[in-house]
Formats: C-alpha cells, structure tokens, sequence
C-alpha cells in the first residue's frame, strides 16, 4: 500500500495562507463597495452647478433704477431709417387673421393708447421684413409661444388674454391694423425691431441702437 506523502509544514502554512487572502479579498471588496455607495450617496445630495451656485447674480433693478438707467442712454435719430409700406400678399380670410393678430399684439402690448398701438404695429411688420424673424404677421406675433425658452410677445405665453382679458381699445387697436397691413407706415419708430417698457433693462439693450421713446415704450433698431 503506497504511503501518502508527507506534506511539510511550510506547504501547509501555504495552504491556509492561500484561504485567509482569499476570505479576506471578498470582504475587502465588500467593504469598498460599501464605501463607494456611500461616496455616492453624499454626492448625490450635492447640487450641480448653477447660475446661483458658480456666480453671483446681478440685483434685480427697481422701477426707478431701470428708468434712470435707460434714461442714460441716448436716442440716436440719425440712425433711424423710415420704414417701407407693408405690402400684405393674401386673399381677404388670410387678411383679416393678420389684422386680428396685429390687433391683439398692439392691444396687450400697449393697452388703449393711440400711438403705442401703432407703434407695436409697426415693429411686428418690420420684424415680418427683417432676417431671422418668421415672414407672416402671425408667426411673428406668436414666435415662441409655443416654446420653453420663451415667447417674443409676453402676452403670447404668460396667459394675459386668459388672465387679463381686454375690452377698451379694440376697434381702435383693429382700425390701426388694417390701416397698417394697407401700407400705412408709423415713421416715429423707423425700422425698429425690438422695444421695451421703460422700468425694464433687457439682456440685449447694448446691442441694438435705441432709435426712440413712445409714451413709456423704447425702441431700437439693428447696428
């Protein structure tokens, strides 16, 4: 009968070598496990970076602040170019929607006012001429209701005509349209493209030329 062999002592302390490592590796791994999740959990509760979280934000202005502050900037008449006639392409259904459209921007925008009315009329047409903005009347108007970054005409998107609904100035709002889309041009705003009231400063003041004022709206024009 053949002798098992005999293991020496040095062989086996490399046996029960070999099993602690490897019991202690899973625990090893567990605990790093346990670590990471750990780690990631803290991180989770931190928030990502913001506008607020990396700088600080500019105060928002007061009424009086931004009127002052838009008061510093000059009108620039020289710069103001007479617009063209608008010349409406369309049958009469077509016709009366841009009128309405006209109508219900110059009387959100500028409420009852007279030469307000006329001189929202007169940046929506322009802006119907001009690159970069939709080639109808409605589409102009209604740019960016329709999306998350935002409307051109608050009233489009911020549900005045639901909230707010106006009754004062509509005939002379229309009136002012259809004279208008018939080639009726208000020459105080130019070509103008963009205006805001005048306790606002918006982002895009300093890249346009402010071309003029009309009761408490300012207009500008492209360089």
């Amino acid at each position: 009968m053949a002798k098992r062999p005999v293991r020496s002592v040095s062989s086996r302390r490399r046996d029960r070598s070999g099993l602690r490592p490897s019991s202690e590796h899973w625990l090893l791994l567990l605990g790093a496990v346990v670590a990471c999740a750990a780690i990631f959990g803290s991180l989770m509760d931190l928030p990502w970076p913001t506008a607020t979280t990396t700088k600080h934000r500019k105060p928002r202005l007061t009424m009086a602040q931004a009127r002052a502050s838009n008061a510093l900037v000059p009108i620039v008449t020289k710069r103001r170019k007479r617009a063209e006639p608008f010349r409406f392409h369309g049958g009469p259904a077509a016709r009366l929607q841009a009128t309405e459209c006209l109508a219900t921007a110059a009387l959100y925008e500028a409420g009852s006012d007279r030469d307000a009315q006329r001189a929202v009329i007169q940046v929506v047409l322009n802006r119907v001429g001009a690159r970069g903005f939709p080639k109808s009347v409605c589409g102009v108007v209604y740019q960016g209701a329709d999306r998350k970054t935002g409307c051109q005409f608050s009233f489009t998107c911020d549900g005045s005509q639901t909230r707010r609904p106006e009754h004062d100035g509509w005939d002379q709002a229309r009136g002012a349209a259809r004279r208008a889309i018939s080639g009726y041009v208000y020459a105080p705003v130019g070509r103008a493209t963009h205006y805001h009231t005048d306790w606002l400063v918006p982002y895009w003041r300093g890249s346009l030329v402010k071309v003029a004022t009309v009761e408490s709206h300012i207009f500008y024009q492209r360089r």
